[in-house]
């Protein structure tokens, strides 16, 4: 009889750091020990805490081991499992600010990152073996689509998506209902639902994810969206930097076939439909539906303009359905628990929860599920557990290339669709990348603005060449050759692109410096007034000096820097014994080796 069960994050983060071995590890120690009647091994998906990784999680007390090496393996199967001895120094201590009442070893579901989350998207990440359908059908799976296939008309499942006030993840916000119930009616020979698991936004993971912890959820949401608009046929495109998604997936579908619920009189129902797999080349363009269906044809991604939109000639010229991962991942508990339930969650124009991939500078990165109309405030300081090494909060990057900044004084905005395009951002497909004093905000425009200019397919003029002219001037500034006329002109031309680009890609390029420009448009001044950057990170507008008076003469920054800049002086500071150090700033590199190797802080950047 199972009276254990051992949990072991399988997400990507976690593999890379190693949990396959520890799951082998596991798996022989607990025979070693005679365990293997007793204790069951589960590789689930991610469980959210990427930064503790590799993760695992002991039931039925749900203790929860952070940061595991294989070394460690014996000893928690020997005390543990055999002797019902927690290993203490390995049970995750959630201790400081942020911890709850009872500081000290606590269970996942009890650490202030879980308390304040609604998982609905991620409700069985961590939880099941995403490679069993016979524990995704434990957990309700597949109860969705009976019932809407033996109970429900196309027409009433349409209905019920269209009052949970569903609106689509992927960034746009589009009702997912109203999208449904424009296909539905439009006469074809053959419809196609299609899921874009692209996500090629920086720092995203959220879609990757679920198709490596729930990978059922997604096949049974196509397939009742499907039955709702008549279409017998679906595509996932998902790009190929996700093996793990992709083989999960894969073994998802071959596995629904088998139980009868893909291909032909699913359920005795009459219903018709089967799903395949496209993998995308990482083109970050073919996020836009157009271009992503274009690509699924077999031709280059390049998204056509609309009208004709794809409801009425998509993919193949035919009505196509396209929505995101997490889109369709709430689509069978809106079923089974009703649309009053989901639209209790959220705010009035905006529904129920978003997924959030949390990075940058933050405690606990990694993955975050909260009702919609949380405060940006509460994601950082609560569930994010705050800014690292005390520094403070600047602003937040939402939507990722597409999106814009939150600066530290809007940081009470309650995150949603409305409250977002409000301040001039966007929600995007939920990328959440915070920054503190550190980061310069024209430099980050910078980067995101290097991203869209790579992946700009071309196709228009705007976008090809303005994304260029607009990186142009950024470069100007950041190496201090920009004049406050380059700042006019940036922004002119950033309206000019949004007006005129033909897709998604180009009209929302220019968001990161239109926001950056509005909220630290002083940052902008300085490096072209002052010549300097705030933040210390433009290279070009950066000098460092040795502080002779602080200097000891010990020598490692000249022993360590690369590019010999560092030189030896006449002058020994009072107290002290050695001459002091100068930097050559002709020679200097600014790769700051020197400030890492100085233990008595006496060489800086100004």
């Amino acid at each position: 009889m199972i009276r254990a069960h051992v949990l072991i994050c399988g997400g990507t983060g976690c593999t890379s750091s190693g949990s396959a071995s520890i799951q082998k590890a596991f798996a022989e120690n607990i025979e070693a020990f005679g365990l293997s009647d007793e204790v069951k091994l589960v590789q689930t998906g991610c469980f959210g805490l990427c930064e503790l990784g590799p993760v695992v999680i002991v039931y039925p007390d749900g203790t929860f081991y952070s940061r595991v090496t294989v070394d460690d393996v014996k000893e928690i199967v020997e005390e543990h499992l055999l002797k019902g001895r927690k290993v203490e120094r390995l049970v995750y201590d959630e201790t400081g600010d942020n911890a709850p009442e009872v500081e000290g070893n606590v269970a996942l579901s009890d650490t202030v990152f879980y308390k304040s989350q609604n998982r609905v998207v991620l409700r069985n990440c961590g939880v099941i073996n995403p490679e069993s359908i016979d524990e995704y059908i434990a957990m309700d799976g597949y109860a969705a689509l009976g019932k809407v296939l033996t109970e429900m008309t196309p027409e009433q499942v349409i209905q019920v998506v269209k009052d949970s006030g569903l609106r689509g993840r992927g960034g746009g916000g589009f009702p997912t209902g109203l999208k449904w119930s424009l296909a539905a009616p439009n006469k074809a020979d053959q419809k196609y639902v299609v899921c874009n698991a692209d996500e090629g936004d920086p720092g995203a993971f959220m879609d990757r994810s679920v198709l490596e912890g729930d990978p059922h959820c997604l096949v049974e949401a196509m397939i009742i969206a499907g039955y709702a608009i008549g279409a017998t046929k679906g595509y996932v495109y998902v790009r190929a930097e996700y093996p793990i998604a992709v083989q999960r997936l894969q073994k998802a579908i071959d596995d629904a076939r088998e139980y009868g619920l893909l291909g032909k009189d699913i359920f005795g129902s009459g219903f018709d439909f089967d799903l395949f797999i496209r993998l995308g080349a990482g083109a970050f363009v073919c996020g836009e539906e157009t271009a992503l269906m274009t690509s699924i044809e077999g031709n280059r991604g390049e998204p056509r303009p609309r009208p004709p939109y794809p409801a009425v000639k998509g993919l193949f010229g035919k009505p196509t359905v396209e929505n995101n991962v997490e889109t369709f991942a709430n689509i069978p508990q809106i079923i089974l628990k009703g649309a009053d339930w989901f639209a209790s969650m959220g705010t009035e124009k905006s529904k129920g929860t978003k997924v959030f991939a949390l990075g940058g500078k933050i405690a606990h990165t990694g993955l975050v599920e909260i009702p919609m109309g949380t405060t940006l405030r509460h994601i950082i300081d609560e569930i994010g557990g705050g800014i690292p090494n005390g520094k403070k909060f600047k602003a937040a990057q939402t939507g990722g290339p597409s999106g814009g900044c939150i600066p530290a004084h809007l940081i009470d905005t309650p995150v949603d669709y409305d409250n977002l395009t409000a301040i001039g951002c966007m929600m995007g497909s939920g990328g959440l990348i915070v920054m503190d004093e550190d980061n310069c905000m024209v430099d980050m425009a910078k980067f995101f603005l290097e991203f869209t200019v790579d992946e700009s397919c071309g196709k228009c003029t705007p976008c090809r060449v303005g994304t260029k002219r607009l990186l142009e001037i950024l470069d100007k500034i950041t190496s201090g050759k920009g004049t406050l006329e380059d700042i006019d002109r940036l922004e002119e031309l950033c309206y000019y692109i949004k007006q005129n680009s033909l897709c998604g890609l180009g009209q929302t390029a220019p968001n990161p410096v239109l926001s950056t420009l509005n909220f630290f448009r002083d940052e902008y001044i300085a490096h072209v007034v002052d010549k300097k950057c705030p933040a210390g990170v433009c290279k070009d507008l950066l000098k460092f000096v040795i502080d002779k008076d602080k200097c000891i003469g010990c020598g490692l920054c000249a022993k360590n820097c690369p590019a010999n800049a560092i030189t030896k002086t006449d002058y020994i500071a009072p107290g002290h014994k050695l001459a002091s150090y100068t930097i050559d700033t002709d020679k200097c590199v600014k790769c700051g080796v020197c400030i890492d190797n100085c233990k008595f802080k006496a060489i800086s950047k100004i």
